[in-house]
């Protein structure tokens, strides 16, 4: 009897599905994580889709800071899920990168493949908007899920605490309204996203008074108002 190892294939039909969460704030691995994954089920030999929804590259594709990539399947809005699994066939598992940005009945969906299909799904991404407050899907996720994790990875707040909460930044000034879905990277755009603990997050603290640095380098004055600034163009 040869012994099973790392490399072994796993057997079809072996297993029943499983739904997992994996969740944190900008800048913890996500994408990375996802992409990983990714790979270890392949090298077993199972067979997989990648899924994802505005990736910062704005192509259909997993990019991760790093520098690792992966083609996928652009996720919009009127796209069955389920359907789309079933026209690749046989599929194990499906890796849902950005699944915040999904909908709730996308959701429902990838459900129904574990439950329904015996598909693994591995679902990845933030659990709240700029405003502390939960995407739907996220919320639905956490709802569903039959395993949560936050990640591991420590991003930390400019104040060394741990950081959490997603902010939108609009001009040097912490937005409060606007478009929940707004493209945005934690660089130097004019529109970029900043980790914050929750402490700063409430207080809309962007460490500028404390002579942290913004991402380019360059200081600013500190920001005379709190007032929320109108979202951008809509979509990541």
């Amino acid at each position: 009897m040869i012994e099973p190892s790392a490399l072994s294939p796993v057997p079809a039909g072996s297993r029943d599905g499983v739904l997992r969460f994996y969740f944190g704030p900008m800048d913890c691995g996500k994408s990375t994580l996802a992409l990983q994954m990714n790979y270890n089920h392949g090298r077993q030999g199972r067979r997989g889709l990648v899924l994802t929804k505005h990736d910062r590259s704005g192509g259909p594709q997993i990019t991760s800071r790093i520098g690792l990539g992966s083609d996928a399947v652009e996720v919009v809005d009127d796209l069955d899920l389920v359907a789309l699994v079933r026209a690749h066939e046989p599929v194990d598992y499906v890796i849902c990168d950005e699944a915040c940005f999904y909908t709730v009945e996308q959701i429902e969906q990838l459900a129904d493949l574990t439950d329904h299909h015996g598909v693994d799904v591995y679902a990845f991404g933030l659990a709240s908007d700029f405003r502390s407050r939960m995407f739907p899907a996220a919320q639905r996720l956490f709802e569903l899920a039959d395993e949560i994790n936050r990640l591991q990875v420590e991003v930390l707040c400019w104040c060394g605490r741990p950081g959490h909460l997603n902010a939108r930044v609009v001009g040097g000034t912490m937005a409060r309204t606007g478009e929940q879905v707004v493209i945005g990277d934690t660089g130097a755009d004019q529109i970029r996203y900043q980790v914050l603990c929750r402490r700063h997050h409430r207080s809309g603290d962007l460490g500028l008074r404390a002579g942290v640095l913004p991402p380019d380098g360059r200081s600013q004055e500190a920001p005379s108002s709190r007032e929320a600034l109108p979202g951008a163009r809509q979509g990541g």
